[in-house]
């Protein structure tokens, strides 16, 4: 297999309170890959979305602002330079509460899919 260059990510809808940008560089989507994703997102300041239960085991790395991550275990705050694991089967809602909102890049181990998130109902 040869290197290929990815000439555009792919947007992909988002859930939560207001709108995000989420833009897939590798997955299924784009690529056709199965065993992970890598995304950008975008997320506003007030942004939260629902609980959710996924899959898959999500590596975030914060790039700009902080992410609020809320999970069984309690929350954690991910600056820019840090980052977080979230393993597949844990209960975790996300959420860019600061008025400067964020930027991180997620990868997703196997790739992300909305049948593989089960968001919370409601």
């Amino acid at each position: 297999m040869t290197p290929r260059l990815i000439p555009e990510p792919t947007r992909v809808a988002a859930a939560g309170t207001k709108p995000k940008i989420i833009d897939e560089y590798v997955g299924r989507l784009t690529t056709g890959e199965q065993r992970l994703s890598v995304a950008h997102m975008r997320s506003p300041g007030g942004w939260e979305e629902p609980g959710q239960t996924p899959a898959f085991d999500e590596f975030t790395v914060v790039l700009r602002g902080r992410l609020v991550v809320t999970s069984e275990a309690g929350e954690l705050a991910v600056s820019a330079g840090q980052a977080v694991v979230v393993p597949a089967g844990e209960w975790v809602r996300y959420a860019t509460p600061d008025d400067e909102g964020a930027d991180y890049v997620a990868v997703c181990l196997p790739a992300f899919s909305p049948d593989t998130v089960h968001r919370d109902e409601g």
